[in-house]
């Protein structure tokens, strides 16, 4: 038998509510991560948990059963459709919520392929973006995405979702744009800057070599800092009435066009 919570006024549920919403004393320890396929990919990749919320109307008990029996953590309580549904950003997310020890990486601690593809993203600060970047990484097989002077916490719930569960399976660092510059010099990888204002069109340019392909937001863009020490610059072609892309769309189409020339297979 488990803690059952039935009160919304119960110390946990106003701590969960506060992790949700970003706010609280713990928020750069833990996080929350909520829908299955999220927890599935956290599990695989040997995060940490303190604690399992679930509730018993929602949640399939097989599939309860194969989460929590893989899981570390003796903190595990029942809670009511109602506290369920107070917590949950989403109905659909097979009624589980774990909260979890944040884990930061450092750029030494990423491993790279032979022929690394690296995606680097300076100051982007909206979570839906970041996250669907990082989904795209791991569609394309990108070796790490590295987050330069980050204006959001790694582990904001929007990235979790937008990510779809992906942060856990990328590897991503946050670091300061000094420490990227000097990391991908030490590591032999080109530096590929996106800039409207050259004249290589992105299907023009060489990605077959170990490269980092560095974007930013879509009002800024980059810094004279990375375009000075870019060793190519690059830019996906405006056709209609607009100047730029989406910074994930535009994540997206240069990932992809990076992993044909490097080969699906490897």
């Amino acid at each position: 038998m488990y803690e059952r919570i039935t009160s919304h006024a119960n110390p946990k549920v106003k701590d969960l509510i506060k992790l949700g919403k970003g706010r609280g004393k713990d928020r750069k320890e833990l996080f929350i991560i909520e829908g299955l396929k999220e927890i599935e990919l956290a599990v695989e990749s040997g995060i940490e948990f303190q604690s399992i919320f679930f509730c018993r109307e929602i949640i399939e008990e097989q599939t309860f059963i194969h989460i929590t029996e893989r899981v570390n953590s003796r903190n595990i309580f029942e809670i009511t459709s109602g506290i369920f549904a107070r917590i949950a950003y989403r109905e659909t997310t097979g009624g589980i919520l774990m909260v979890a020890h944040a884990r930061y990486r450092s750029l030494d601690q990423i491993k790279l392929n032979k022929n690394p593809l690296v995606l680097i993203l300076e100051s982007v600060e909206k979570p839906g973006n970041l996250g669907g970047i990082i989904r795209t990484a791991d569609a394309a097989a990108v070796d790490a995405v590295i987050l330069c002077d980050p204006l959001t916490d790694l582990y904001n719930p929007n990235i979790i979702r937008s990510s779809l569960g992906t942060i856990f399976s990328v590897q991503v660092v946050a670091c300061s744009s000094d420490e990227a510059i000097k990391w991908l010099k030490e590591q032999n990888i080109r530096i590929l800057a996106t800039d409207l204002n050259t004249d290589y069109n992105y299907h023009q340019v060489d990605f077959f070599d170990p490269c980092a392909i560095v974007m930013g937001t879509e009002h800024d863009g980059i810094s004279n800092k990375w375009l000075s020490v870019a060793e190519q610059k690059i830019k996906i072609p405006m056709l209609g009435k607009i100047d730029s892309l989406n910074v994930s769309t535009s994540a997206a189409i240069l990932a992809y066009e990076a992993r044909k020339q490097k080969g699906y297979f490897f």
